[in-house]
């Protein structure tokens, strides 16, 4: 099925571009409009882009900078009908969404019916592909589509999310404009919550720990594989313990533990991974050996949205919320 429409891809587009050959004459089309992406890829098309696609925090992200948004991949809407964090700002009765039937897969049909100019998407460091799409699904979409990819690991979050304003504004979003300096201005003054109250937990000798976890396995989160955990440790100073032994093979994001194991680390607050596929606290206290720690058994935990746009906007919220949690947890100390 797929080589099918991938051929009627390549025929259409040999038609559009002849047509744009052959249309306007001598010079008489739109101006070039070219960007170079985070992965030192030229992104060039015929005039600046409109219709872009992008992965859900990608696009939250751009449309809090100003780029309207005409379709999203991954997860948008939570089976109780609610948006997903992911996705951020973004109204999931907006956009039309292209999400394939598996994990980095987009229904291209669907796709290529947007026409979209480009296609938007984070990019891992230790990951080939973009997020939410495979090499293979993306070969496809590039053959009517240019696609962009923004880094998001192994950078600062502050410069992710000045990636995105960049590309925000490469695409003709006013990117600067008062509500966005506003929402830069919120941002820093969550961060001076933050790191205030990490003075306070340094002073009095309290951690942190970032986990996660599935009925089989327990993770210890490194906090510096995370642009913003790893923001929250080495700018603001928030306590967050880094493990011993992150897991190589899964790009050493966290470190793999059973659940008999799962005193490893005691911490005085758990940051929990926010996310559907990770289990909520009060599943995790199931688990007898993980419920005995101090901060489960005194029910100290925060919540962590792991994957949230990369926006000034989504991230004063993000931090403010975090600030608050935290917070009431150390008044409860």
């Amino acid at each position: 099925m797929h080589h099918r429409i991938r051929s009627a891809w390549v025929v259409a587009a040999a038609a559009v571009a002849l047509t744009a050959c052959t249309s306007g004459g001598g010079g008489g089309g739109q101006q070039e409009w070219s960007y170079t992406d985070d992965r030192g890829e030229q992104i060039s098309t015929e005039g600046r882009p409109e219709s872009v696609v992008a992965q859900v925090s990608a696009a939250g992200a751009l449309q809090d900078f100003g780029v309207p948004i005409a379709g999203t991949f991954g997860p948008l809407v939570r089976s109780d009908g609610s948006t997903e964090p992911e996705a951020g700002s973004i109204d999931p009765q907006r956009v039309t969404d292209v999400t394939g039937p598996g994990y980095g897969e987009v229904n291209l049909e669907r796709m290529a019916t947007l026409e979209p100019d480009v296609v938007v998407s984070g990019k891992y460091a230790e990951f080939p592909g973009l997020w939410h799409l495979t090499e293979d699904q993306e070969a496809m979409v590039r053959e009517f589509a240019p696609t962009i990819g923004v880094q998001q690991s192994g950078v600062a979050l502050p410069e992710a999310i000045e990636s995105y304003r960049d590309l925000a504004r490469a695409l003709g979003a006013d990117a600067d404009a008062e509500r966005v300096r506003a929402d830069e201005r919120e941002f820093r003054a969550a961060a001076e919550r933050l790191r205030g109250i990490g003075e306070r937990m340094r002073a009095a000798d309290r951690t942190i720990l970032a986990v996660g976890g599935t009925e089989q396995e327990y993770f210890v989160v490194d906090p510096h594989r995370n642009p913003d955990l790893d923001f929250y440790v080495r700018e603001l100073g928030l306590p967050i313990t880094v493990p011993d032994a992150p897991d190589e093979a899964g790009g050493g994001y966290f470190e793999r533990l059973s659940w008999e194991n799962a005193g490893a680390y005691p911490a005085d607050v758990m940051l929990w991974d926010a996310r559907a596929a990770s289990l909520p606290p009060e599943q995790m206290k199931r688990k007898p050996i993980f419920a005995a720690q101090p901060a489960a058994a005194a029910d100290r935990f925060a919540k962590w949205e792991a994957v949230a746009p990369m926006s000034y906007a989504s991230y004063a919220g993000i931090m403010h919320g975090l600030a608050d949690e935290l917070q009431a947890q150390l008044d409860r100390m």
